[in-house]
């Protein structure tokens, strides 16, 4: 005869969950490891301080060193204009740059037993994934609001008013989010996060220069414009630029960048869409 041993508790919180219901259970559960990461943050302030040093070493050595020197076609080379058109590449690349942070957080989780522990509890599958993407959004923001202080005290400046410059903040937040979901299924795919730092970093670079980030796309080969002009990225950058009033040099007149608040926001929907999708379905094989 088999016996068969039951867990109160476990028992309960079956019930609680079939009770709410399935999206009432994500969401709640998402908030639960969400809040569970961003008081790890807290307790471990180096994840943030380290995580805002590379940003703003990029401002100063981008604007001080090499913004007197690069020259946006129909302008002379001068700090104050490189600043103008650099920090919309800038808040991009930090948002985007998240992507190891989340890769190798989620590793961490899995080489850990932590995921293992999650899957014993009477949760969302799909709450681990979705509470620690919300979680790295906290974070982006945060560093995100740090660095548009020290871009102000460089000389950058909004133009076109508060609420557009809130819409620029928000495409960029967007776009984080989206490629947090990136960093997450490279997490799930490799087996320790160092791995998942260096895989969550290497392509990223390509991603970032092969763009209208740092230097005009007309300086670039014919063939490659076109590469950097379809890139989400330079999307953001362009969308960021109009909304807040700092377009420097000729508008270029690619279809992706004379619509680049359009093309930001279905590019970030696709990448959310796509890669949540891949996430939840690898997390649930990797633990299935």
């Amino acid at each position: 005869m088999t016996s068969t041993t039951h867990n109160p508790q476990q028992a309960i919180g079956r019930a609680v969950v079939a009770h709410r219901g399935g999206v009432g259970a994500t969401l709640h559960d998402s908030w639960v490891v969400a809040k569970r990461n961003l008081r790890r943050m807290t307790r471990i302030p180096e994840i943030v301080v380290f995580g805002l040093m590379q940003p703003v070493m990029f401002v100063l050595l981008f604007s001080y060193v090499m913004g007197g020197a690069i020259a946006i076609p129909g302008t002379t080379p001068s700090h104050d204009v490189y600043v103008q058109y650099l920090m919309a590449g800038i808040f991009a690349q930090t948002v985007t740059f998240a992507v190891a942070g989340a890769s190798a957080g989620i590793a961490e989780d899995m080489t850990k037993g932590l995921v293992d522990r999650f899957r014993s509890l009477p949760m969302a599958r799909a709450a681990v994934l979705t509470g620690r993407t919300f979680a790295d959004l906290v974070q982006t923001g945060f560093t995100v609001i740090v660095l548009a202080l020290v871009a102000l005290l460089v000389g950058w400046r909004i133009h076109d008013g508060f609420l557009k410059a809130l819409g620029a903040f928000g495409l960029l937040l967007l776009l984080g989010y989206a490629f947090s979901w990136i960093g997450a299924l490279i997490g799930l795919s490799v087996r320790s996060p160092e791995a998942a730092t260096s895989a969550g970093l290497i392509w990223l670079f390509p991603l970032t220069f092969v763009s209208n980030a740092f230097v005009p796309v007309s300086s670039m080969p014919g063939w490659l414009q076109q590469v950097a002009y379809w890139n989400p990225f330079s999307a953001t950058v362009q969308a960021c630029r109009q909304l807040f009033g700092n377009q420097v040099g000729p508008v270029d007149t690619s279809w992706p960048m004379q619509h680049a608040v359009l093309v930001s926001v279905l590019w970030s929907l696709i990448i959310t869409a796509v890669f949540s999708w891949l996430s939840v379905r690898k997390y649930r094989s990797a633990v299935g």
